[in-house]
Order: structure tokens, then C-alpha cells, then sequence
């Protein structure tokens, strides 16, 4: 990458840009939580792209997954470190959006 291009904000939005990623990332800063039960804290995400944004996101070193040997298979999904160090942006998103709707309904 040349220095002369490099943008920390394109680096970050391409990290955590997508319509789901900070749902995804911001449901999980409560802690682990199974897989079912976060697709469930993310509306109208299917099940193709809930499966796309953890693999993304894992790929990307923000939340890792543990599965458990049982029967029924059991998946929870965790931030790491990496992950933890977004807390201030998801939850600064989140306020500015809870004080913002109430302006626009």
C-alpha cells in the first residue's frame, strides 16, 4: 500500500462497513453469545448473509467462534481483543442514533 493513498477511515469501513457487520459486532459486546440467539438480535438478516458476516468478521480478527462437541451441535460466537477495541465507535454509533430518531419520527 502506498503511503500516499493510505485512508485509516477507508481501512476501518472496510473492516466494519457493511449493513450487518456492526450489528453483528455491537450484539456481542454484552459477550458470547450462541449462534442462533445472535442471528435472532440482528432483524432481518438471512441466514446466508449471517453465516457471510461472522465468516467475514472472523476472517478479520473481530470475533471468533467456539463450538462446543455436543449433540446438537452448540456455536458461540465472542469478540476478541481486536473486536473490544471498536467498543467506543459501536456504542457512540448507537447513541447518536438513539438521539437522532427521535428528531426524525
Amino acid at each position: 500500500m502506498r503511503e500516499n493513498n493510505y485512508c485509516p477511515l477507508n481501512y476501518t469501513m472496510d473492516l466494519i462497513g457493511t449493513k450487518w457487520k456492526p450489528l453483528v459486532l455491537f450484539h456481542l459486546l454484552e459477550g458470547p453469545l450462541r449462534s442462533g440467539i445472535l442471528q435472532k438480535k440482528v432483524p432481518d438478516i438471512s441466514n446466508k448473509m449471517f453465516t457471510q458476516t461472522v465468516r467475514a468478521l472472523e476472517k478479520d480478527s473481530l470475533i471468533e467462534r467456539k463450538v462446543y462437541p455436543e449433540v446438537p451441535p452448540k456455536v458461540e460466537y465472542y469478540l476478541t481483543e481486536r473486536g473490544k477495541s471498536l467498543e467506543n465507535i459501536l456504542r457512540s454509533l448507537d447513541k447518536w442514533g438513539k438521539e437522532d430518531i427521535k428528531t426524525t419520527i
